[in-house]
C-alpha cells in the first residue's frame, strides 16, 4: 500500500523530479493529517511524523486527561489514561497511535494529489529558476505552434512566446522551423513559467556579436551601445581596451565573415558598426557616418545638437525617411537637427539681422553679441540684463535697454516671434526627406 511503502516512492520521486526530499516529506505529513481529519472529524487533536527508521508515517490522536469527559473526541478519562500511561495525571495530554492503513482510499488519494501537486510546483520552480537566471540571453527553440499573431516556441522544458510585435517584419516560420531569440523576460504564473522571447530587441544584436566575436567575448572589445529598426538597418558602438586591436575590424571579421553570419541571422538587416569615442560631437559624426560633417553645435542642457552638413551630404546624413539620422540619434542618445550649410548660413543671416533691427544696436555690437552665441533677438528676449552685462564694452543700463527692445521687437513682430532657425530647421528636414524620397525614385 503507499502508506507503508512510501520510503520508495519518495526516493523515486525525489530522483526523477528533482524535489527537495523533505518538502515531500512534510506535504505528505499534511495530507496525512487532511484525510485523517476527514476520517475522524476536524477537532481531534492529530500529529503525523516520518519515522525514517521503518520508513513510514505514523499518526499520533492526542486526547486531555480528565476526570469527567465532556467532548470525547479530544478527552480521555483519567483511569483510561493510566493504562496507557502510569504517570500520566489530569491535565496532561496523551497520544496514542492510530493505525494509517484504516484510513483507506482516503488517505492514498490524498497522497497521491499532493505528491502531484508538488511535482507540478517543483517543476514550475525549477524551470521558472532556470530561465530566470538566462534572462537577457540568447535561447534557441523549435516553433510549435501559432496562436493568432504570436509565436509559440518549444524550449525543451517549457515552451516560450514570441509576441508579433518582437517579431521581425516580414520574418515568416513554419511548425517545426528552428529560431532563436532574446529572453526578454520570464513571468511567474500559476500555470508555470512564461518566457517572452524577441528578436528586434537591440541587446539581440548585440549578444549575436559576443558570440560571432571572440574579442567582445573575451572582453577586449566592448559594445557601447546599439540601435535597431529590426529587419532594415542597425548601427552597434564599439570600443577597444587594447590599442593594437581595431574594434571595428574585429567585428566585421576576415571578409565580413563575423558581421554576416550576423546578418544572416537577422534576415539581411544592414549593419553599421560605429567605433564609439568619448567626446559626444566625436561620437555623432561617427553614428552619421558615411555623411561628412561640417560643425556640430551642441546644447548640452537639452542634450542636443545641430549637425550642419555640406549640402550633397545632406540624404545621407538624414537617410531614407530619416533612418539614419534616427538611429544615429538613438545610438548617441543625444537628440540630432541636421541641416545643410545653406539653410544654416540662411539661418544665421536672418538671426543676424534681427540683431541690426534692435533700437541702439549697431553692426559693431551685432558683431559683438554674435560672437558671444546671442544670434537672433529672440536669444536676446529669453536672456537676462545681467548675462549682457557680463559682456566687455556693455554696462548694465545699455544691457537692461537691449533686452527691452528685443522683448518689444518680438512682441510687435510675432511672425519673428517663432524661432527662425528651428522654424527652417524642421521645414528643411520635412522637405530633404521628401526630396530625397524623389531622387530614389527618379
Amino acid at each position: 500500500m503507499l502508506i507503508t511503502d512510501i520510503k520508495r516512492v519518495i526516493e523515486q520521486v525525489r530522483r526523477d523530479k528533482g524535489i527537495d526530499r523533505e518538502i515531500l516529506i512534510r506535504a505528505l505529513e499534511e495530507a496525512l493529517k487532511s484525510a485523517a481529519r476527514k476520517k475522524f472529524g476536524n477537532r481531534i487533536d492529530i500529529e503525523v511524523q516520518f519515522n525514517e527508521e521503518v520508513g513510514e508515517f505514523e499518526v499520533f490522536q492526542f486526547k486531555e486527561v480528565v476526570e469527567e469527559i465532556t467532548d470525547p473526541d479530544i478527552q480521555i478519562l483519567f483511569e483510561e489514561g493510566v493504562k496507557l500511561d502510569t504517570e500520566c495525571e489530569v491535565g496532561d495530554s496523551l497520544g496514542t497511535k492510530l493505525d494509517a492503513t484504516t484510513f483507506g482510499r482516503i488517505a492514498a488519494q490524498s497522497a497521491k494529489q499532493v505528491i502531484i501537486q508538488k511535482m507540478k510546483d517543483a517543476e514550475r520552480d525549477s524551470i521558472y529558476a532556470g530561465f530566470i537566471d538566462r534572462k537577457g540571453d540568447i535561447t534557441n527553440g523549435i516553433v510549435q505552434r501559432f496562436d493568432r499573431r504570436d509565436i509559440i516556441v518549444n524550449l525543451g522544458q517549457t515552451e516560450g512566446i514570441l509576441p508579433y510585435r518582437e517579431q521581425i517584419p516580414k520574418e515568416t516560420y513554419r511548425r517545426g522551423d528552428r529560431i532563436r531569440a532574446y529572453i526578454l523576460d520570464v513571468l511567474y504564473e500559476s500555470k508555470g513559467p512564461q518566457v517572452v522571447l524577441s528578436r528586434t530587441h537591440p541587446q539581440f544584436l548585440s549578444i549575436l556579436f559576443k558570440t560571432e566575436v571572440p574579442e567582445i567575448h573575451e572582453g577586449i572589445v566592448k559594445i557601447m551601445g546599439a540601435s535597431r529598426e529590426a529587419g532594415v538597418r542597425a548601427k552597434i558602438a564599439v570600443s577597444s581596451s587594447d590599442p593594437d586591436i581595431d574594434p571595428v575590424g574585429a567585428c566585421v571579421g576576415m571578409k565580413g565573415s563575423r558581421v554576416q553570419n550576423v546578418v544572416q541571422e537577422l534576415r539581411g538587416e544592414k549593419i553599421d558598426i560605429i567605433p564609439w569615442h568619448l567626446d559626444p560631437a566625436r561620437f555623432v559624426c561617427n553614428a552619421l557616418a558615411p555623411a561628412e560633417i561640417s560643425r556640430v553645435i551642441i546644447d548640452e542642457e537639452n542634450r542636443s545638437m545641430e549637425v550642419i552638413v555640406p549640402n550633397e551630404s545632406l540624404s545621407i546624413a538624414i537617410g531614407k525617411g530619416g533612418q539614419n539620422v534616427r538611429l544615429a540619434s538613438k545610438l548617441t542618445n543625444w537628440h540630432l537637427d541636421v541641416i545643410d550649410e545653406k539653410s544654416y548660413s540662411q539661418t544665421m543671416k536672418e538671426g543676424y539681422d534681427t540683431l541690426i533691427e534692435l533700437p541702439g544696436v549697431d553692426s559693431k555690437l551685432a558683431d559683438v553679441l554674435y560672437e558671444k552665441g546671442f544670434i537672433s533677438a529672440e536669444e536676446i528676449s529669453n536672456a537676462t540684463a545681467e548675462d549682457l552685462a557680463q559682456i566687455d564694452g556693455i554696462e548694465m543700463e545699455k544691457a537692461l535697454t537691449i533686452v527691452e527692445s528685443a522683448r518689444n521687437y518680438i512682441l510687435e513682430k510675432p511672425i519673428k516671434a517663432v524661432s527662425k532657425r528651428d522654424a527652417e530647421a524642421k521645414r528643411m528636414k520635412e522637405g530633404r526627406i521628401d526630396t530625397e524620397n524623389e531622387n530614389l525614385e527618379s
